[in-house]
Parts: C-alpha cells; structure tokens; sequence
C-alpha cells in the first residue's frame, strides 16, 4: 500500500491518476531544488510527469533536464506517495503518485529548457522546512532519517 500524504480525496469526486518522478539532488552540503516563475514561488524537488510509454527512470531523467539543465546519475528509489489535488494547469482533480529518487548531479549542460524554472541550491539542513509540497517534504525526510542525505 502506498501512504497518501497531504488532504483526503473528497468523497463522490472523480480523480485522473498523475504518475511522476522526482529526484532529490544533493550536492556537497546543498540539495538543488527548482521553483516556478517568480522567487516567491514555492520550492519543489525537480521532476514531473510520466508520459505515456516512458518509464519513470526515463522520465526521471528528461523531467530533471528540462527543469534544471542538469545531467543525473546513479538514481536510487527511495519511495513513493500519492496526493490529491487540482491541477489548474490540466484542470483536473489528480492522484498524484509520486516516485522520489535519490541521484547525484553530475554537471549542468544548460539553462533550464522549461520557461520559468530557476534553480536553487539549499542547504540540506534546510529542505524539509522550505519545500513546499508534503510528498516532497514525507520522502527528504524518510531519506534523512535512513541516513542517505547528511
């Protein structure tokens, strides 16, 4: 069973499955994160979508390119979650299940290829309190606690 984290489904609403990968990069003392648009915007752990006949190792990797213009290796699952939420970007109600990675940035190729995506590094000590979406925070965490990120 996988653990939903953040609001229950409300009862007789429809809900469109959303499979996504995502990816915790630490680097040194930092973790590299994204956020959308502006700087006020929240902070999330890169990745997104799977589309259809991509697997999410696949997905992982293109998702992570487009938001950050980082290569990554060495993925290792950590978990996963599923959320419900409205998207307004598809105007859907979703099940967001999301499969977290751990990888190691290896060096960034380019601007992020997504229009509004800028990175940010954080200190690791840090993250759990500044990411924005209880998928991302329940799984940085579980990867403290299994003493995979310092």
């Amino acid at each position: 069973m996988i653990r939903r984290v953040g609001n229950t489904p409300e009862p007789g609403r429809s809900y469109q499955l959303r499979a996504g990968a995502y990816a915790i990069l630490p680097l040194g003392d930092k973790v590299l994160l994204t956020r959308q648009s502006g700087s006020d915007e929240p902070l999330q752990l890169p990745g997104g979508g799977i589309d259809p006949g991509e697997s999410p190792l696949q997905a992982l990797h293109r998702e992570v390119f487009e938001e950050t213009g980082w290569r990554i290796a060495d993925p290792r699952r950590i978990g996963a979650a599923r959320r419900f939420v409205y998207m307004p970007e598809y105007r859907i109600w979703a099940e967001k299940l999301c499969t977290v990675y751990l990888a190691h940035p290896v060096r960034p190729h380019e601007a992020p290829l997504e229009p509004g995506h800028q990175v940010e590094f954080v200190p690791t000590d840090d993250v759990g309190q500044r990411l924005d979406n209880p998928v991302d925070r329940f799984l940085f965490r579980r990867a403290v606690r299994l003493g995979l990120i310092r």
